[in-house]
């Protein structure tokens, strides 16, 4: 026995009286003799009664996955039934609310001709009622089955975006370990210690679309030692995590590209290094995320998009992963100009 969904029911009942009514205003158009309030208890008694005898026992029988309706010969049979049942009790219980509320029914010259087109009628609005909403219940199931094949998709891209985007992590953070090891081999060292101990968290981390801020603010901290320990004094950074935010969603490694874009094309060029400047908070309904650095500077195009080079793989990432995930909902904004360091703002929809 399949579940019965009372919101679809409730829509589906107030579907069959809108064509009901429809059905009584045609009716009443070609025998205006009979009046409308006649047309309209005899359309709704049939109406009603056909739709209740189709579509209910239907759950109690083997039924199509994509449909929820009977297939084949047991289909026709109950869709037989449910109209002979409903004309005929319809019939019967209209002709007594007729009665009980003193409704003229008209006169009826040719009884058997007046059933015959009152049969017919039945038929044919019973057919293309079932037939409306065994078309309505195929198309629901092919949207869900599109929406599962999207969400999918999504979640595949996203993967493959994430596999992609933790070597290329790993590459630059092994790049600047084997710069250090040739100045400084007890720091190169100190660095590795810290590496190892990073990539272990990052790598062993759940492959899950999402993870708390917490958990992105943490990786953020040890990668942000890791880079301190490389270039000394020069790097300073402060991380600002509101604990109302610590547990809000959001896509691994997100900030971590963001904040090495800071470090190698806005710290790392000037001699004196310069600082760095995570914060998260709220906006109403929305998610602020914002990385600042204190760098030289990056020339942006008109259209508000960073110069060939100085962005990089890690930032298209991060925009194609919001995209995926959020659509519309997620922002992502660039300021900067040479000498006056950058900041880039993400917006992100806050999870009840």
């Amino acid at each position: 026995m399949r579940r019965i969904d009372p919101v679809a029911k409730l829509r589906h009942l107030l579907q069959v009286l809108a064509f009901c009514l429809a059905i009584a205003t045609i009716q009443y158009a070609f025998l205006p003799e009979r009046g409308y309030g006649v047309q309209l208890v005899y359309s709704l008694c049939i109406g009603l009664i056909t739709w209740a005898c189709i579509d209910f026992p239907r759950h109690l029988m083997p039924s199509a996955a994509e449909t929820g309706w009977p297939r084949g010969l047991e289909g026709v049979m109950l869709m037989g039934a449910g109209i002979a049942i409903g004309y005929f009790v319809g019939t019967a219980l209209g002709d007594t609310l007729c009665r009980t509320l003193g409704l003229h029914v008209g006169p009826r010259p040719d009884p058997v001709a007046q059933a015959r087109q009152s049969v017919l009628i039945t038929a044919l609005a019973g057919i293309a009622g079932s037939y409306y909403f065994l078309s309505a219940a195929r198309r629901s199931h092919l949207e869900r089955k599109m929406n599962e094949a999207q969400r999918h998709a999504d979640e595949a891209r996203l993967k493959l975006l994430e596999t992609q985007l933790e070597p290329h992590m790993l590459f630059n953070t092994l790049a600047n370990l084997r710069a250090l090891i040739a100045l400084d081999p007890p720091r190169a060292q100190q660095m590795l210690d810290h590496m190892i101990a990073y990539l272990r968290a990052t790598l062993d981390a759940s492959r899950a679309t999402t993870h708390p801020l917490q958990t992105e603010f943490d990786r953020l901290r040890d990668y942000l030692a890791l880079m301190a320990i490389r270039m000394g004094p020069r790097l300073a950074y402060e991380l600002v995590l509101p604990p109302e935010l610590a547990t809000q969603p959001v896509p691994p490694l997100l900030l971590q590209p963001i904040v090495e874009n800071s470090i190698r094309h806005g710290l790392e060029p000037q001699v004196q290094g310069g600082r760095i400047d995570v914060r998260a908070r709220h906006e109403g309904a929305l998610l602020v995320l914002e990385v600042t650095d204190s760098g030289v500077g990056q020339a942006v195009t008109g259209s508000g998009g960073v110069v060939p080079g100085a962005g990089g793989f890690g930032l298209v990432q991060v925009r194609q992963r919001l995209a995926t995930l959020y659509g519309d909902a997620a922002s992502y904004q660039f300021e900067s100009e040479p000498g006056a360091g950058a900041r880039t703002r993400i917006t992100l929809p806050l999870s009840a």
